[in-house]
């Protein structure tokens, strides 16, 4: 039996006695018989309070706990703060607005409580960041001109966070990322996705549960052997079923970004304005630079899709094509850069053989 409808229930018996009441109450007063009334109107009361009841109590309840499931604890405890700054100042002002002539003295008072209530929820929220760093800065312990032992100050404190798509954890390179230190913020896995990933460790498929399980290593590394903060959230998004779907629904309702591998969910999450930190275009990005003209050193270990070309790779997985590198094959040879290529898949290096290799 469901709490709706116990309260179905209650709302009927509640409204049916009201209306038989009622109903008496008009008979009496149209000299009619009383019982008529009561039966009518007492039926009409029930069959009110059976489909109306869940509306005014279970249904605006359950909206009330999906919101606050939505929202971060900072953001909650900033709505409290500025509500109770609104209720000080609304009352501070409550009995100089009192004194005003009718009807202003009676009713400005009711309505300063709601404007500040509302302007000082408004303001904490939109603000909470700020808010929170400046109290931060001003803990004991924790002031900007108290030095520590190597006479440095302390950083500031970033209250950034970061959403975790399933797949970069499964990558595997977040904890590498995260031990350098380059990361600040909080990392934030919700609920959802930690299932998704538990669900492909259980999958029948081996290849799936071996991705799966890497998955849950790397969960238990980053929280232990990283700095950064990890937090697993019970926040869940209502109405939506996909799990991308959510983590961008989540990311703009925290207005935070999405740390994620996935192609097609950094396309979706850009088109909506959501900010998306791409482990692939940071890998990219931190490859060795060369320019045309400059020397390398390669191992040509296979042949090119081209007649004579060899293909070596660099210590960061750079390719390098080489023309005419099918004779090296197999062997660390001298190269120069006649063209560097960015592709989607990656940086592509072209080169062609130095002048002493090319004689040989």
């Amino acid at each position: 039996m469901s709490i709706e409808f116990i309260f179905r229930i209650i709302g009927m018996i509640v409204l049916g006695v009201l209306g038989a009441y009622w109903g008496i109450s008009l008979g009496k007063a149209a000299g009619s018989p009383p019982e008529l009334y009561a039966t009518i109107i007492g039926l009409l009361g029930a069959l009110i309070g059976l489909v109306l009841t869940p509306f005014v109590t279970t249904r605006p309840a359950r909206a009330l706990r999906a919101l606050l499931a939505r929202l971060s604890a900072p953001t909650l405890v900033a709505g409290l703060i500025g509500l109770i700054s609104g209720l000080t100042v609304a009352a501070l002002l409550a009995f100089p607005l009192s004194l005003l002539p009718d009807p202003f003295g009676q009713i400005l008072p009711f309505i300063g409580v709601l404007l500040f209530s509302y302007f000082g929820v408004l303001v904490f929220v939109m603000r909470q960041n700020d808010i929170f760093s400046v109290l931060r800065t001003h803990l004991p312990g924790r002031s900007s001109d108290s030095n520590d032992s190597s006479g440095s100050e302390p950083g500031p404190v970033s209250t950034r966070t970061i959403l975790l798509d399933t797949s970069v954890i499964i990558d595997g390179r977040i904890a590498d990322i995260a031990r350098t230190g380059f990361m600040a913020g909080t990392l934030l896995i919700p609920r959802f996705v930690l299932n998704e990933l538990q669900y492909i460790a259980d999958s029948p498929d081996n290849l799936r549960r071996q991705r799966g399980r890497r998955g849950m290593e790397v969960l238990s590394q980053l929280q232990k052997d990283t700095t950064v903060p990890v937090r697993i959230s019970d926040i869940d998004v209502e109405g939506v079923r996909e799990v991308d779907d959510k983590l961008v629904v989540l990311a703009r309702q925290l207005r935070c970004p999405i740390l994620t591998n996935d192609y097609n969910l950094n396309r979706v999450a850009e088109l909506q304005g959501v900010a998306v930190l791409n482990v692939n275009e940071l890998a990219n990005a931190v490859k060795s630079v060369v320019l045309p003209g400059e020397s390398l050193s390669v191992n040509i270990i296979q042949e090119g899709r081209e007649a004579g070309q060899g293909v070596g790779y660099l210590d960061d997985g750079t390719m390098v094509v080489v023309e005419d590198g099918r004779v090296r094959l197999n062997s660390q040879t001298d190269v120069m850069v006649t063209k560097v290529l960015q592709t989607a898949a990656g940086r592509m290096i072209f080169a062609r053989l130095e002048n002493n290799d090319r004689e040989k």
